[in-house]
């Protein structure tokens, strides 16, 4: 009976801590505006999840009260959201003030201590030994498997055309499952072909997972009791299984021949490697990684190489659909690399790099949608900058798609222009960062780009996107939501003409 009496004066003690650390960051914070929050809810009732309206949120919040500004985020605790060019070069560069923020913890029991979610002493060693796996010439072998699996990805789209709706972005979305399932751990799950599988269903689970807890006012402390939390042992479990499965298959193939290559195959002939091989090989301090370090990189492969490749070429395909003028220039550039037959051109590496206008289009894709909204960090030691004292342990939210829609730094911001790259080289870098930048950048930025010239280029010449009256919405900026719905089709000489609607 004496701790239910206790219980409401811990609360209370709890409660006024977190009030005093609010007021104690306000207190260095007061000359930084932004909107006054309500209640015990922040600012988050704009932010709620599903809200489509989210970014306009943001946006209009930058363009009230300034490019740095502070948002409640309903958990005794500000965050500071900026867009302003110097802070954010000095953020992105810095290699002492900053750490990851606490939003990287809700993807810590699918990914653990991978590259996404770690820092300090275990991100810089694995940042070092799988820097190596994304040289130009190790790339450069994946790009049979953009080839095979774009192949089926055609032929999906193709035994589609009949139906009065096609979901693109949901068959890009499986496409790529199965493009960095190979590249990672050298296995086929087929999801193009199955995308119902426990393994495919299970890592769109956890995407939405996350996602949704990013923008939960639910506490941390209560998630466990939530039925979300039950969804998330049920995927985690299938995930995890998956990938121990194929990292103990693997070494037990390198234990049985450790004498020979696992490179070469029995003519001597080199093999392409999966990233798993390479990790398997890898070394720390003359240590292997060990099996979890394995599963942590695999599943980051995982995540990062699936959701955000796959939301930049769907929202590619829908820019590219609103934009006939677009479409001829594209095409023109395929017939003149691929003159005699660009509809089934196999393009090599060197192919991929000549097609200058489509990486324009991809390049002006990923600044309008860029397939991370926004990422955090958290200071690390108290931050002087511009006559403010930012104080140790804030969070901040870097925000490149409120960067790249800034009149400051883009002209006509809102249009689609791919030909504003052609002299970008140099460019006010931190302005347009849809791989982040500095020593924390992307690492798999040149694979994801890869991946989209040789998907798009193969896409481009069967299937002529035309639409009217279309629109794209995003709830989260690494999900989107809408259809390529048909209007005519045939191929062969012919084109399929998609409209682009809207999931409502």
């Amino acid at each position: 009976m004496w701790i239910l009496l206790l219980l409401p004066v811990v609360a209370y003690i709890l409660i006024q801590i977190a009030i005093s650390q609010v007021k104690s960051q306000k207190k260095y914070l007061r000359n930084v505006p932004g909107k006054k929050p309500f209640l015990i809810f922040g600012n988050m009732l704009d932010f709620m999840p599903g809200s489509t309206v989210l970014l306009d949120n943001l946006m209009g919040y930058l363009k009230t009260y300034g490019d740095t500004i502070l948002v409640h985020d309903g958990s005794f605790s500000w965050v500071l959201l900026t867009i302003d060019y110097e802070f954010n070069e000095f953020l992105h560069t810095s290699t002492v003030h900053i750490e990851k923020s606490n939003l990287y913890n809700f993807f810590k029991g699918w990914l653990g201590q991978g590259l996404l979610t770690s820092f300090g002493p275990t991100w810089r060693s694995h940042r070092k030994v799988i820097t190596p796996s994304f040289h130009f010439s190790i790339l450069q072998q994946f790009i049979s498997v953009f080839d095979s699996v774009g192949n089926k990805l055609m032929k999906k789209l193709e035994s589609e055309a009949g139906k009065d709706s096609v979901e693109v972005s949901q068959l890009i979305s499986l496409y790529a499952l199965d493009v960095i399932c190979e590249a990672a751990m050298g296995v086929k799950i087929h999801a193009l072909e199955s995308g119902n599988s426990e393994y495919v269903k299970s890592i769109k689970e956890m995407c939405n997972i996350v996602v949704d807890r990013m923008f939960s006012i639910i506490s941390t402390r209560f998630y466990k009791l939530t039925s979300t939390y039950q969804k998330e042992k049920k995927a985690l479990k299938i995930i995890h299984e998956h990938v121990d499965a194929v990292i103990s298959k693997r070494l037990e193939e390198y234990s049985q021949k450790p004498e020979k290559s696992s490179q070469s195959d029995d003519f001597g002939v080199k093999k392409r490697l999966a990233f798993l091989d390479m990790l398997l090989e890898a070394r720390i301090d003359g240590k292997p990684l060990t099996k979890t370090e394995l599963r942590d990189e695999v599943n980051t492969f995982m995540f990062e190489g699936h959701d955000t490749t796959s939301s930049a070429m769907s929202f590619a395909l829908y820019l590219i659909a609103t934009h006939p003028e677009v479409q001829d220039k594209l095409f023109e550039e395929q017939t003149q690399i691929f003159p005699s037959d660009c509809k089934n051109a196999r393009p090599s590496h060197n192919e991929l790099l000549e097609m200058k206008y489509l990486d324009l289009v991809i390049k002006e894709t990923l600044r309008l949608f860029p397939p991370v909204t926004f990422y955090g960090r958290k200071l690390a030691h108290d931050v002087e900058f511009k006559g403010t004292l930012y104080p140790k342990g804030l969070s901040v939210l870097l925000f490149p798609y409120g960067s790249h829609r800034s009149p400051k730094y883009f002209t006509e911001p809102d249009k689609f222009i791919p030909e504003r790259f052609e002299n970008w080289t140099g460019k006010l870098p931190f302005a347009y960062t849809p791989f982040s930048a500095g020593p924390r950048n992307c690492i798999g930025q040149k694979f994801a780009v890869l991946e989209m010239l040789a998907t798009l280029s193969k896409i481009r010449p069967q299937v002529q996107a035309g639409a009217s009256k279309a629109r794209a919405q995003t709830r989260t900026g690494s999900r989107n939501d809408f259809n390529f719905q048909k209007r005519s089709e045939h191929f062969v000489g012919k084109a399929i003409i998609y409209s682009v609607k809207c999931n409502e």
